[in-house]
């Protein structure tokens, strides 16, 4: 009887520390910022989901700053975390990160924007060149064809930026009635948003249309165009609440639904997969759609 109490004990010790371990088994998520409810969103379903599957998910906002990006990097890779998950400040800048946890053997997942560089085990995010293409197509609704339009672009170097403006131009070229007269950069963020709207403005006061590449930049430009008593319709990316209230009320005219909350939780979900050394595809797409018009 003592022996069957003492190898049940000893079952129930093993047990506990092998649910211990798995406990303490640690990922890791870089977000290129956490001051734009996109990526907020992104966070809550990757917590979610890791909570789900028992995993310690270790956090870090990287300021849309490269250096810090990678002063993070080093920081986790410094935990032992089991797999890194990030979302580059920017693809060509991130090379340096990724290539880094590629030295520890620390497998690297990248979600909505990708790496120009090192190896990644599986990238998931949306198709930003389609879904440039869809925004493109409520300009041209809105437009009814021919019209003069200003594109507020994301971060340079950011693949979400670089491939939403390649499907949104090449759409656009296909409309030889409609132009795109200002180009001009406001690194996703609604307060240059507004600035930048307000010297577009200035320079082309017939301006239409405006499609900005993410939801925070047109909902800046909403303001200027607001504040210079203009009726002009704008165009964002992302879906997020605050645009969708302003899609609703009509101050904007449409948005390209991303699921950030999917993006989170697959990203988890794959790096499960991949620290059972289950195979997982290079890119998982996650679907959009177009609101408003």
């Amino acid at each position: 009887m003592r022996k069957f109490l003492g190898v049940a004990l000893a079952a129930i010790i093993a047990a506990g520390a092998t649910t211990a371990a798995q406990a303490a088994d640690k990922l890791a998520l870089l977000l290129s910022t956490l001051n734009n409810p996109f990526f907020v969103t992104l966070k809550d379903g990757a917590a979610t989901k890791a909570k789900e599957l028992g995993y310690d998910l270790v956090v870090l906002d990287s300021q849309n700053d490269p250096a810090k990006e990678l002063a993070n990097v080093e920081d986790v890779l410094n935990q032992n975390v089991k797999l890194l998950m990030i979302n580059p400040t920017d693809s060509d800048a991130v090379k340096t990160s990724v290539e880094a946890a590629n030295k520890k053997k620390v497998p690297v997942i990248t979600l909505d924007r990708s790496a120009n560089g090192g190896e990644v085990v599986s990238h998931i995010a949306s198709d930003n060149v389609a879904g440039g293409g869809m925004a493109a197509q409520l300009v041209i609704k809105a437009l009814s064809g021919k019209g003069v339009v200003a594109e507020l672009q994301g971060i340079p170097g950011a693949s979400a930026a670089r491939d939403r403006g390649k499907g949104f131009d090449e759409a656009i070229a296909k409309t030889p009635e409609i132009k795109i007269v200002a180009q001009q950069t406001a690194n996703f963020d609604r307060t240059q948003g507004l600035n930048v709207m307000e010297n577009i403005l200035q320079a082309h006061p017939d301006i239409q249309a405006v499609f900005a590449q993410n939801d925070e930049m047109a909902l800046g430009a909403v303001k200027a165009i607001a504040a210079a008593n203009k009726s002009i319709f704008v165009v964002g990316f992302d879906a997020t609440d605050d645009a969708l209230a302003a899609v609703k009320a009509g101050s904007m005219y449409g948005t390209i639904a991303q699921q950030p909350a999917m993006i989170g939780s697959l990203g988890v979900e794959t790096a499960d997969k991949v620290i059972k050394g289950q195979s997982v595809p290079k890119y998982t797409p996650v679907p959009l759609k177009a609101i408003g018009g």
